[in-house]
């Protein structure tokens, strides 16, 4: 049995444009509560593009809505590339926390599009 935490809400970093995964791209995930978002954690992509702990082990999900902000210019930045978006966000809503949500991005330095994954 593994001792690995695998938070509620992961995420996934995929460099389009390269065919890479998009290792150490800081990553901060927020919840809104009363109009204004509260950063709720702070995180890295891993080497695998992949950031299973996203959320702390003790963190409940409760349904509301949440955003997650990816640092892709200082990630181009190290491939010694300009990028349009400096950081890319992605607000979802959680309606079932029972629920694993995934939240994948794929980016180039022009693009980027994402969806609700598995």
């Amino acid at each position: 049995m593994s001792s690995i935490h695998k938070s509620p809400i992961t995420c996934h970093v995929l460099i389009a444009s390269l065919g890479i995964p998009g290792k150490e791209i800081d990553v901060k995930i927020e919840k809104l509560d009363e109009n204004q978002f509260s950063v709720l954690s702070t995180s890295q992509t891993n080497n695998d593009g992949r950031c299973p702990n996203l959320l702390p082990q003790d963190y409940k999900v409760e349904k509301g809505i949440y955003r997650v902000t990816f640092e892709t210019k200082e990630y181009f930045e190290k491939l010694g590339q300009a990028c349009f978006y400096p950081y890319v966000q992605i607000v979802f809503e959680i309606t079932q926390p029972e629920q694993h949500y995934h939240i994948p991005l794929l980016i180039s330095p022009y693009s980027y599009t994402t969806y609700r994954g598995s």
